[in-house]
């Protein structure tokens, strides 16, 4: 069946407005029920203002019963070698020196090269894959539907321009700390902050993440004995 000159009119508004990235709302009908997107509404947009997990710090920290430490003697600092974790010696070095740090200021000395006194504090990073990036999506979508009527071809278009770019992964890093004494080997304290941040985001890279979760993992250091775990 040939189009009407009106219905030709209308394709030819459409087509100008989708180009200009304007949006022309019709009644959906039964076909492309899904969307060209191959989604049905806008489920982008409602993904896009889901609570992100981006920036949220939890922490556990646990003194064991009983534990003679005192934060005011020689303490040295070293990686967790017994388990894996970042293979990378760059980013184990960032986040032992922010532990160092932290340690350092609650009292504890550094303790000189070849010590046989003071604790051991053992460091671990861990990282992961928290979320996958985004997938790429089509700038134009939207629905389409047909119909006949006495005047003609009735032709309906509802689209949607979305010029935003898919966003990168969430990665969660983890801080892992675990204070031994030296002699004997038992543990006196431990404690880990993780954190979720998005892959590329200059705020965050390797030093602020080191910082901050050393930061937050030793608040109020050595703590009361048993466990503790805080959200942030």
């Amino acid at each position: 069946m040939l189009l009407s000159r009106s219905s030709l009119l209308t394709i030819a508004v459409v087509v100008v407005l989708a180009t200009t990235g304007t949006a022309l709302m019709a009644q959906p009908g039964h076909w492309g029920r899904t969307g060209w997107s191959g989604d049905s509404g806008w489920g982008h947009a409602s993904a896009r203002r889901a609570p992100s997990l981006e920036g949220r710090i939890e922490v556990a920290r646990f003194r064991a019963e009983g534990a003679a430490l005192d934060p005011s003697g020689p303490i040295a600092v070293g990686p967790m070698a017994d388990e894996a974790g970042s293979s990378d010696p760059r980013i184990n070095a960032t986040f032992q020196a922010a532990v160092e740090s932290k340690l350092l200021a609650s009292g504890f000395v550094a303790s000189p090269g070849g010590a046989s006194t003071g604790p051991i504090a053992e460091v671990r990073v861990v990282r992961s894959e928290a979320a996958p990036a985004e997938e790429k999506r089509k700038p134009l979508s939207g629905q389409m539907s047909m119909g006949v009527s006495n005047y003609g071809t009735i032709l309906g278009l509802g689209l949607r321009y979305d010029a935003t770019k898919p966003r990168p992964a969430l990665l969660s890093t983890r801080l892992e700390t675990r204070i031994k004494d030296r002699s004997t080997g038992a543990v006196l304290w431990e404690g880990r902050a993780e954190i979720v941040t998005r892959e590329g985001d200059n705020k965050w890279d390797d030093q602020a993440i080191a910082d901050k979760l050393a930061k937050v993992l030793f608040e109020g250091f050595p703590g009361k004995t048993g466990e503790q775990t805080l959200k942030r």
